[in-house]
């Protein structure tokens, strides 16, 4: 989160009444919330080692095995698509919790990649070298409001910026299988969520690195992970695989047919749903195949090598236990990605204390850490919301005489009409982050995000008997297709999933039941994506005090609670 200092000192504040946006400066004499926001702690975190077979001698001399065979049957093996340091085996590039982004190399070392990101990536794709121009692979990053940014001949700490384009927040998920059409360039796959698939050949120029799109076909949706392999059958051709919401994996080989690029699938086994992430790593060992790393539950990670027929190997351990929990993104990941929801969730105790948990991307939360001073936020009407600018910091709305604040800067008057907020991430599809409020005769309102914390759009009504709802929490994609969604539980205790349209008309499709007995929970929080799979959760908390975690586990559904806590009664808030 951004210092209010500079985020009163860039933005001029304006006057929101209740259905229209005034460019009003505010009053001098305005009184301010006595309740500011402040930074939230940091999180260190320090990349263990990442057990892999060392590159293959035969890659500073002969060809490998696998290169040799590939090379008799008339066919290549590609370049690694994120190999920094040039000792011939992919690296892995990641965004922190800072949202700034790092390296580590599998052969030891890495660091801070291009220095502070004032935007962060949503995600980033690792694309090999595109050109014929410096001797380094290409990385693509992706914003939350849909730029997708190339940056050329990487190292392990930077890279030059070549192009920009814009437009990309229609797909929930991009990646890179690899070279499909033979022209030595990998190519970038995209899924929009609508579940079609898109192929964008690589063109070799930078001022235009990607050709039209070509429609590969329907029903991809049916997938809460790609994976982008490389060839891993030993015919040269670029692969991939699919995960589907029960676990099973499937792999799909490149046919060098550019009407049909990719055959029809094969299985590849069961029992992957124990990964939250997958990240291909090209062919390490030299053989000429694929290899994957994936990271479980507890955030270890486990390598799997490549036969040469779709198929992989029994698994080996390859980090520590639960070293490489403290990443929220991985470059060339398999999940949806996520970012500027929410990293964590805030709770308020009787005395007036804020504290702060971290997600750690294994279903848990971080050890908590006080948030501004004691006493501080005694008496606020505060919310915690998914990040309105693109800056990774979720932020804090406030409501404080009949103005709305958010992170201390003031946005409008006329927000006492209102007796709930909601700020769920991008509802509108224009990927910034919009703020819904529920007015006291139950009627709910739209205000799309502007891409900066201090300005909101005027109104648009979604809708009324929202009143029939004693909570409504929203931080991320619970249905699975990348766009925000919303819960809202009744008195009665039952709980709703309403699914994000992408269309701020109209942005909630028909509600789906996820059950009853939901008021069993005093606080009912919406914390983001816990487990690191790209998949928005929920928590609840008992009058005993007890926490409990509701991973998402298939689109729109929850898996059963899990017990993560104790002793949350002493909080009169949680957001």
């Amino acid at each position: 989160m951004r210092s209010v200092h500079a985020r009163l000192a860039a933005c001029t504040a304006l006057v929101l009444s209740a259905g229209m946006l005034l460019a009003t400066p505010a009053a001098a004499d305005r009184p301010a919330p006595p309740h500011a926001a402040v930074e939230k702690p940091a999180t260190g975190f320090t990349p263990p080692p990442a057990t892999r077979p060392a590159p293959a001698a035969a890659r500073t001399g002969g060809a490998p095995a696998g290169a040799a065979a590939a090379a008799a049957a008339g066919s290549r093996v590609p370049d690694p698509l994120s190999d920094f340091d040039g000792d011939g085996v992919s690296d892995l590039i990641y965004r922190g919790w800072d949202g700034n982004v790092y390296t580590s190399l599998a052969a030891e070392g890495g660091g801070a990649f291009n220095g502070v990101h004032s935007e962060p990536p949503k995600d980033i794709v690792p694309i090999g070298n595109q050109d014929a121009v410096g001797g380094g692979p290409e990385v693509l990053m992706l914003s939350q409001q849909g730029a997708l940014t190339m940056y050329a001949d990487a190292t392990p700490t930077s890279a030059a910026y070549a192009w920009r384009g814009y437009g990309w927040q229609i797909y929930n998920k991009l990646f890179s299988p690899g070279d499909v059409n033979d022209d030595n360039l990998a190519d970038l796959l995209a899924r929009d969520t609508s579940g079609n698939l898109y192929l964008y050949y690589a063109t070799g120029k930078r001022s235009a690195p990607f050709s039209a799109r070509v429609k590969l076909g329907p029903g991809w949706n049916a997938y809460d992970q790609l994976i982008g392999s490389g060839d891993n059958n030993g015919d040269g051709w670029a692969d991939l695989y699919a995960r589907d919401t029960a676990g099973n994996l499937w792999f799909y080989a490149g046919t060098a047919d550019k009407s049909r690029p990719f055959a029809n699938r094969v299985s590849a086994g069961p029992g992957w749903n124990i990964y939250n992430t997958i990240v291909p790593v090209g062919d390490d060992n030299g053989d000429g195949s694929g290899e994957l790393l994936a990271r479980d539950a507890k955030g270890t990670f486990w390598y799997y090598t490549g036969r040469g027929n779709g198929t992989l190997s029994p698994r080996a351990q390859a980090s520590n236990v639960g070293g490489w929990e403290g990443v929220p993104q991985f470059g060339g990941a398999s999940n949806n990605p996520v970012a500027a929801t929410k990293e964590g969730v805030l709770a308020r105790d009787s005395a007036g204390t804020m504290f702060w948990y971290r997600s750690r991307t294994n279903g848990l939360l971080s050890t908590r850490s006080q948030y501004g001073p004691t006493a501080g936020w005694r008496g606020a009407d505060y919310t915690h919301l998914a990040s309105l600018a693109p800056d990774n910091w979720s932020d804090i709305a406030q409501l404080f005489d009949n103005g709305l604040y958010v992170d201390g800067a003031y946005v409008g008057s006329g927000w006492g009409v209102y007796n709930a907020l909601v700020g769920p991430g991008d509802l509108s599809g224009d990927g910034k982050a919009d703020l819904l409020a529920r007015d006291r005769s139950g009627d709910l309102y739209l205000y799309r995000g502007t891409g900066r914390s201090s300005t909101l759009a005027s109104r648009v009504k979604v809708g009324g008997g929202w009143g029939s709802f004693n909570k409504i929490v929203g931080a991320g994609d619970y249905t699975g297709d990348g766009r925000a969604d919303i819960a809202a539980r009744t008195s009665g205790g039952d709980l709703y999933v309403y699914p994000g349209t992408g269309n701020a008309a109209t942005p909630f499709g028909t509600r789906v039941k996820v059950g009853s007995g939901w008021n069993t929970y005093t606080k009912l929080v919406a914390p983001g994506d816990l487990n690191g799979d790209g998949k928005a959760d929920l928590l609840g908390v008992t009058s005993a005090g007890d926490l409990y975690s509701y991973l998402n586990t298939a689109p729109g559904k929850f898996g059963t609670r899990n017990k993560v806590g104790t002793g949350f009664q002493i909080y009169n808030a949680m957001s």
